[in-house]
């Protein structure tokens, strides 16, 4: 078995209100007023109330180089990755006791907002007392599903080593991608809908030593599933240009929860032997107000069956990777019955899907 035993995040100092950045894009984005008018609907729709960054609002009414820009994520992704990783392992809700830096066997990092090389991995590790043969997997580019992605390389890996333990380290400074002379209708959206996130997840084999010093009931991994919708390469993503990263968001992704997305999860479920009627709860990934009801629409559920999606969403935006650990802390932290069982759902570029089957024990 493969054991989420914790969670911990960082919150970027600089919070702003949905009405706050509304009043600010209205100044600085490069349409006609009547364009904006037409298009300020999105803030309204997007039912997110507050996000937070990693800079303040005057920051983003400037130019700025690609270089400028990773040159704070390298130094803000090293800060807010040691504070959730901290958090993470020193967490007295679920822990009796503190786990150790070098109790961790692999890191698992998780981003699509900067590059760096040496990667932060290893600038982590140089700064706390991880063993200095601790394995590194960072993975880059998979935006959003990287959250369920991470968790299900990690669940692979103590599946094979079961006395090891596994650190996942997302971290999404969306707002740093921000460019105010892009025009188009997706960069809009963007700036109505994301926000920096940055969360750690421990993962523990079925045989770690340090189990024992877990003290809820906590969510295992049964089976994982990942889908790759071919020939939607335009959906979601990045294009590069001279200023840095360039937002692709597609308005087709809520459609194609309601048909590539039913495919896979009804497929899942049926290998699963299981029935939505099972899962009080999805752990999914907020991409924004109308994927959640497509979600909902799939499986032919309420709201409150997303209760903490929709109230991460709302409190944070779209954090891209590290949203889905968010929402499930919140899972977590309810104390659980055993037995209860859940799907953990993301959706990411390529166009892709992934899935885990979660199991409380």
């Amino acid at each position: 078995m493969s054991y989420i035993t914790s969670i911990g995040y960082s919150v970027p100092e600089y919070e702003l209100g949905q009405e706050d950045v509304k009043s600010f894009i209205k100044h600085v984005f490069p349409k006609t007023e009547r364009d904006i008018n037409r298009l300020l609907p999105v803030f309204e729709n997007a039912s997110v109330d507050t996000r937070q960054f990693v800079k303040p609002m005057e920051w983003f009414a400037k130019d700025h180089t690609f270089k400028e820009r990773n040159d704070i994520y390298e130094e803000q992704s090293l800060f807010h990755s040691l504070i959730a990783i901290d958090t993470c392992l020193q967490n007295k809700m679920m822990f009796d006791e503190t786990v150790p830096y070098e109790a961790i066997d692999m890191i698992i990092y998780v981003s699509s907002t900067g590059i760096a090389t040496p990667t932060i991995d290893a600038r982590i590790i140089n700064e706390r007392d991880f063993r200095d043969d601790i394995k590194r997997m960072p993975l880059w580019g998979l935006g959003c599903a990287g959250g369920g992605t991470g968790l299900s390389r990690a669940m692979e890996f103590v599946r094979t080593y079961k006395d090891k333990n596994v650190l996942l380290v997302c971290v999404e400074l969306c707002s740093l991608t921000f460019q105010k002379n892009d025009n188009r209708k997706s960069n809009f959206i963007g700036t109505a809908l994301f926000g920096d996130g940055i969360s750690a997840a421990l993962i523990m084999g079925e045989q770690s030593p340090y189990l024992s010093r877990v003290k809820r009931t906590i969510p295992y991994m049964t089976r994982s599933s990942s889908k790759l919708l071919k020939d939607a390469l335009d959906v979601m993503g990045w294009n590069v240009n001279e200023d840095g990263l360039q937002v692709i968001f597609a308005r087709s992704i809520p459609t194609l929860v309601e048909t590539f997305w039913r495919e896979h999860v009804e497929g899942f479920m049926e290998e699963l032997g299981d029935n939505p009627k099972d899962y009080p709860f999805l752990v999914a990934h907020p991409g924004g107000k109308k994927v959640l009801e497509a979600y909902q629409d799939v499986l032919q559920c309420g709201e409150d069956k997303f209760l903490h999606s929709y109230d991460v969403l709302r409190e944070h935006g779209n954090m891209s990777s590290a949203t889905v650990l968010h929402v499930l802390k919140r899972w977590m932290e309810q104390q659980q019955p055993s037995g209860t069982k859940s799907i953990l759902a993301a959706l990411g570029p390529g166009f892709s899907s992934e899935l885990i089957r979660l199991e409380w024990s």
